[in-house]
């Protein structure tokens, strides 16, 4: 049975803690409310995130102890919203300096941000949730990670630009929070495609029965 390890836990902080500050920038540039708490309420993201992504590994383990598929799918769900944040941060970044969010410099945007967010998506797939730190396929297994995520972020991007440029905001949201749910939703699609793709096709050696066989070796 796999367990918990100390891999585990510091990768889960380290994903967590990227995630709870890009998280908090982006909160606060959005002027998400706070309720009225006192001070700066977004900060606590910080320690948050890293504590729910530490929960939800275990989480993954757990249910891994009938179905093996969660064993992965625990790290894998934490490295994906960890990317959504570098994705989303990297995004908001551009709007709040250009000012722009929408047109075809959006779709710009969200493609440059998507991509950074891919590169730090392989590397965590690679050496924590598949851990093929030691394939030896190199740049055959970076090339097939590639391609499953240009037709991802051909849907991602596709999916976000259409709901941005052709769907009215709902509810009278301000354009930068319509950007980021038209980003939301594109990623939602994404994620299950880049899913599939790594455990079918880039790291399937490590998955002999794509369905419930996972055997994914403890590192403590």
């Amino acid at each position: 049975m796999i367990k918990f390890s100390k891999k585990d836990l510091l990768f889960s902080i380290i994903t967590g803690l990227t995630a709870g500050i890009i998280s908090w920038r982006i909160f606060s540039f959005l002027g998400v409310p706070t309720l009225g708490l006192p001070g700066h309420p977004h900060a606590l993201l910080i320690i948050i995130i890293p504590i729910l992504w530490i929960l939800g590994v275990n989480l993954g383990y757990f249910l891994g102890k009938w179905i093996s598929f969660f064993n992965q799918l625990g790290k894998f769900a934490a490295v994906g919203f960890t990317n959504a944040a570098v994705d989303f941060g990297i995004l908001n970044l551009a709007i709040g300096l250009t000012g722009v969010s929408s047109g075809w410099q959006y779709s710009m945007f969200k493609s440059l941000s998507f991509m950074v967010a891919v590169t730090h998506s392989y590397i965590w797939n690679k050496y924590w949730v598949f851990n093929a730190g030691k394939s030896g396929q190199g740049n055959s297994e970076f090339t097939k990670f590639m391609t499953v995520n240009i037709i991802a972020i051909i849907v991602n991007v596709g999916i976000a630009s259409f709901v941005v440029n052709y769907i009215d905001p709902l509810n009278g949201v301000n354009e930068n929070v319509w950007a980021n749910i038209g980003a939301v939703i594109g990623s939602a699609f994404s994620l299950f495609l880049t899913f599939a793709g790594a455990r079918l096709i880039v790291f399937k050696k490590n998955d002999s029965n794509p369905i419930s066989q996972i055997q994914t070796p403890e590192v403590r």
